[in-house]
């Protein structure tokens, strides 16, 4: 018995020493995935814009083709620009034909309208892969890329792509038998340099391709630019899917997917792949241990993983915590292996509007700026990632990071100065449902929810110390009372609701009690300022609200919370769908997917709290 226990502390002890020494996580927070925010707590300020929006319908609203398939987006920051590269096939993933677009914006605020960088590419008729019985006729191909960006010493720009073949439905463009990898240069001024192709998959070259080999160019730098990628590892670690198995260029030879990677402080390299499989090198990258392993209670499936060392020298790691692909969470490490904690991103999911193969619900496959790809001057987390394959979305996360607020609020927006006014704001921002400052009619600055979406909602919320005794004190204005919705929420730090206030597209401003709702005001007046005070006790789950001077009798909170940590503004109901039941693929098209609806906009002049 003695032996055996012996022997049991030996192989714990092992774990222990190994996983010290390996990414792994020693947090308590786990996800619930009943629910679309895991029921974590967010991380302050994050601040979340749908950059791009899918429309088939109408086309010019969207890309100019109409393509719905939308994934696998790459962020860059150069030359004072966000660059955001994205592949994009018409109906469904690896379905042909497809291409590759870049989106730009200089604050991280106005993005551009996306334009393509590696357009659709025709495959010889007559092409085939050995083993798999299809013959290309008039096919296209697919693009995949696990590298978007690289800058040179020289601060030239690369932007890359790869052509993949799926003779098939049933093809994979990741088998390395794909055609090659193509790049170009994007210029200062926005414009891009020809497209050369920089690497060929066996069977492939100058004399079957449609564009010539990089070392035609008559740009020597160019030239250089390419080689010293080529010659940089960590670089080449991720091409490792496309290329051909046994290239040489790729260090670890191995169907690991989706790499990225960070150093360390001790000039060690730790290497990231999908469902959290790790190694470290310690030659940059050269080589690596023959296998990897997952890291320790990281809980994630076949999304991708980011990781990054953040402004203030610590850690971060931005990926789906769970079996499914939500939500979006960030997990903080002081010494880049030991994470600690978990909290929110992004725990959205809008509705999926267009059907297609291979379309996951949720935010998912989240990169951020790898280690040579530009440094924004905000000093904030940047990442980008797809929403239902289908949407592209960034999002920017305060560094250092955290879910604690230690001050209550007392913000009059009108009076703040431009361009902070959102600094502890929490913010969803869709293209068809914005939030941000704007000037009202009368010519005052206020936080605005903009919704024109039938199938998403715009999203402020504030998060405020944890309180028992809370008093709310905020000033709204409705732009009108004959449509839209704007729903205000006091929940516990884990987004369970408690009190829920509406303004409905009936003019009516009521409380939720219970199943039924309690009318405040039978009748709010458009472009009308209604000042409310809210004052609520966990302890007794009253509340009291007194709405421009008028006290209203006493409300019981609809559900109890031991405490209350954030106030949501939302111009939409509780989404509960999909959930972790919900059929893996859709298959259908929801209806008037591409028409936008009659607008509306709730204003926030002030919002301040107190505790009594």
């Amino acid at each position: 018995m003695k032996k055996l226990v012996y022997i049991l502390l030996f192989t714990l002890s092992a774990y222990a020493v190994q996983a010290q020494d390996t990414v792994h996580y020693t947090g308590k927070t786990l996800v619930n995935v009943d629910y679309h925010d895991g029921e974590l707590t967010p991380a302050v300020g994050v601040h979340s814009m749908q950059i791009f929006r899918a429309n088939r319908q109408h086309p010019e609203l969207a890309d100019g083709f109409g393509f719905t398939y939308n994934h696998q987006p790459m962020l860059c920051y150069w030359n004072n620009t966000f660059y955001v590269e994205y592949l994009s096939d018409k109906v469904g993933e690896s379905v042909p034909p497809g291409q590759t677009l870049l989106i730009t914006s200089k604050d991280g605020q106005v993005w551009s309208k996306p334009a393509v960088v590696f357009p659709q590419y025709k495959i010889p008729d007559g092409t085939i892969k050995e083993g798999h019985p299809g013959v290309a006729k008039n096919l296209y191909s697919v693009m995949h890329q696990r590298m978007g960006f690289y800058v040179a010493k020289s601060k030239r720009l690369l932007v890359l792509g790869f052509y993949g073949i799926c003779l098939d439905g049933h093809d994979d463009p990741n088998d390395g038998r794909g055609i090659g990898r193509v790049v170009r240069e994007v210029y200062p001024d926005g414009k891009y340099g020809p497209i050369y192709f920089i690497h060929y998959n066996p069977k492939w070259s100058e004399k079957n391709t449609s564009y010539p080999f990089y070392k035609t160019s008559k740009d020597k730098g160019f030239i250089e630019a390419c080689d010293e990628l080529m010659a940089n590892p960590l670089m080449m670690m991720q091409w490792v899917e496309e290329t051909d198995r046994k290239d040489p260029l790729i260090p670890l030879h191995k169907d690991y997917k989706a790499f990225n990677f960070y150093h360390l402080p001790d000039g060690r390299v730790v290497g990231l792949w999908k469902y959290a499989l790790t190694a470290i090198s310690t030659d940059n990258g050269k080589t690596w241990p023959a296998n990897a392993t997952r890291a320790p209670h990281f809980v994630t499936s076949n999304a991708k993983i980011w990781g990054q060392r953040t402004s203030d020298g610590k850690y971060a790691t931005v990926y789906n915590p769970s079996e499914f692909r939500w939500p979006l969470a960030v997990s903080v490490s002081q010494d880049g292996l030991d994470y600690t904690n978990l909290l929110l991103v992004n725990g959205q999911i809008s509705t999926m509007r267009y059907g297609g193969a291979y379309k996951s619900y949720g935010p998912q496959y989240t990169r951020g700026i790898i280690e040579g790809n530009g440094t924004p001057p905000d000093g904030k987390l940047w990442v980008t990632y797809s929403m239902n394959k289908e949407d592209i979305w960034v999002t920017s996360i305060p560094v250092p990071v955290t879910d604690q607020v230690s001050e209550q609020t007392d913000e009059v927006f009108n009076d703040m100065i431009a361009g902070k006014e959102l600094d502890k704001w929490n913010i969803y921002s869709p293209e068809w449902a914005k939030v941000g400052i704007e000037k009202m009619p009368d010519g005052t600055k206020a936080l605005a929810l903009n919704d024109r979406d039938r199938f998403d909602y715009a999203y402020a919320e504030r998060i405020v110390p944890e309180s028992k005794k809370l008093v709310a004190d905020f000033a709204i204005v409705a732009g009108q009372n004959n449509t839209g919705m704007l729903d205000i929420e006091f929940q516990d730090a884990k987004g369970h609701a408690a009190i829920r206030l509406t303004l409905d597209s009936t003019g009516t401003f009521f409380a939720k009690a219970g199943y039924r709702n309690k009318d405040l005001l039978k009748h709010y007046d458009a472009n009308t300022p209604y000042h409310i005070i809210l004052k609520l006790n966990t302890d007794t789950r009253f509340y009291t609200i007194n709405i421009n001077g008028k006290d209203l009798s006493p409300n019981l909170f609809f559900a109890p919370v031991s405490s209350v940590k954030r106030i949501v503004f939302r111009t939409g109901g509780v989404r509960r769908f999909p959930n972790a039941d919900t059929p893996t693929d859709q298959s259908y098209d929801v209806d008037h997917t591409g028409n936008p609806a009659k607008p509306a906009v709730f204003f926030i002049k002030s919002f301040k709290t107190s505790n009594y």
